[in-house]
């Protein structure tokens, strides 16, 4: 009985993401009031399962983002970048996408966007004589920007919610531990061959008007004049975030991801580099508790054998096609989470979903880890629609963009990200050691 209480709320929650009939943080709320309501779990229960490491991680990872912008580095950063492309627009694309990429690495996508988009906006008003009759370049600059963060997003645990909602999956409910470097050794290839891919078919897809972008290049260069020199603060804004990341490779296995994030959180608040009232007035705190009530139901679908119950009749579904193992049941698993992360968030859909998909892995006798990695690199393939990933709805919200130009260049991308995801799991990853073992 609490399996079907538990997989109903789950059947809701999707619903009421996809059509947004209240705000999602209302959903998130939902979730963990009728889990106590209905007697799936107690309230103590239910608080311990919104709060983890894992959602500390997210917070801290925000609070660091949102420093980072505070500090407007924008334009000095694409100063750095023309400095070494030049003014030809295939070699800006390719180092929009270049740097997009390096970054949100290691920090959200939104964050990445909400740094370059003033600087694509700006290429892009002085790239002609009339800005307006520009149409293929102002669709090539923004996405280069926003697809090469969510391509470089999976390429670490703080590339995004996502990544470390698998970590407490893995964890909670299978007890495997996978580290922030080992997760890096796993995706990180793919992010260095995705850059060039991104490149490739956006460069492919849209031709630009112009071809020099000097005009771009000595305005920007202008911008940056107007502000001043570089400063103390700015050099120290990017020393603390060096030293997150670092302490994030090797010392979160003894401290915790969330710990290690409020660490830097603490720098930037002692140094006066960022103050609290910054965090409130800048940071959508919703979004934490949209995690907090996936992971939650995510756990309880555990608990109440609604995950394992799913994953077989999902299995039994699927055997008839030869999905329902290895290869076969990744590339299933990919396309499924691909399709439910285009019409709601990445993060709430590796909430809602890797509970099954990672009980179907043990149930075939398929790697958990792999199962985990495809369903989160997977969440991030939402290049068709402006509404799949905060990165596309931003540049997409910056009126430069139509819905059909994410269509045009998206089933590219999507097919192209997909082939590769499957060839790393074929090849790459079958030289690796998985923790929990599995095929």
């Amino acid at each position: 009985m609490s399996g079907q209480k538990s997989l109903a709320i789950a059947v809701a929650a999707i619903v009421f993401f996809v059509t947004e009939p209240m705000p999602l943080p209302t959903v998130a709320v939902l979730i963990g009031v009728f889990e106590v309501l209905l007697g799936i779990a107690g309230p103590m229960e239910v608080s311990r399962s919104f709060i983890s490491d894992s959602l500390l991680f997210i917070m801290g990872s925000l609070m660091i983002a949102e420093t980072i912008v505070k500090q407007k580095l924008d334009k000095r950063l694409a100063l750095a970048i023309v400095r070494v492309t030049g003014p030809r627009v295939e070699r800006v694309v390719v180092g929009l996408i270049v740097v997009s990429a390096l970054i949100a690495s290691f920090i959200g996508e939104h964050t990445v966007v909400a740094m370059m988009m003033p600087v694509g906006m700006t290429l892009i008003a002085s790239a002609g004589p009339e800005p307006r009759e520009l149409k293929n370049l102002p669709a090539l600059i923004m996405l280069a920007i926003a697809y090469g963060a969510v391509a470089a997003g999976v390429g670490s645990p703080s590339g995004g919610a996502r990544n470390a909602i698998m970590l407490t999956y893995w964890k909670q409910l299978f007890h495997l531990h996978v580290s922030y470097l080992q997760w890096m050794e796993y995706l990180y290839p793919m992010v260095v061959l995705q850059v060039p891919l991104v490149a490739w078919i956006l460069l492919k897809t849209f031709r630009p008007e112009v071809s020099d972008l000097s005009r771009s290049i000595a305005e920007l260069r202008s911008r940056v004049a107007e502000e001043g020199t570089v400063t103390a603060r700015d050099g120290w804004t990017v020393i603390i975030f060096l030293v997150t990341v670092f302490l994030w490779i090797t010392a979160s296995d003894q401290i915790g991801l969330g710990t290690t994030a409020m660490i830097g959180v603490a720098l930037y608040l002692m140094t006066g580099i960022a103050h609290w009232e910054d965090f409130s007035r800048g940071i959508n705190w919703g979004v934490l508790f949209i995690y907090g009530g996936a992971i939650s139901l995510g756990i309880t679908m555990r608990d109440t054998g609604a995950a394992n119950w799913t994953a077989q009749w999902v299995l039994r579904g699927v055997e008839p096609l030869g999905l329902h193992g290895g290869i076969p049941m990744l590339f299933f698993v990919a396309l499924l989470t691909m399709a439910l992360a285009s019409v709601m968030s990445s993060g709430a859909t590796v909430g809602l979903l890797a509970p099954v998909t990672l009980h179907m892995a043990d149930l075939s006798g398929t790697s958990i880890v792999a199962t985990g990695l495809v369903t989160a690199v997977a969440s991030a393939f939402t290049y068709m629609t402006p509404i799949g990933s905060p990165a596309c709805g931003m540049v997409y919200s910056s009126g430069y963009l139509k819905r059909a130009d994410f269509i045009k260049a998206g089933w590219k991308m999507n097919v192209v990200s997909l082939g590769l995801l499957m060839l790393m799991a074929f090849s790459y990853w079958k030289l690796l050691a998985f923790p929990g073992g599995g095929q």
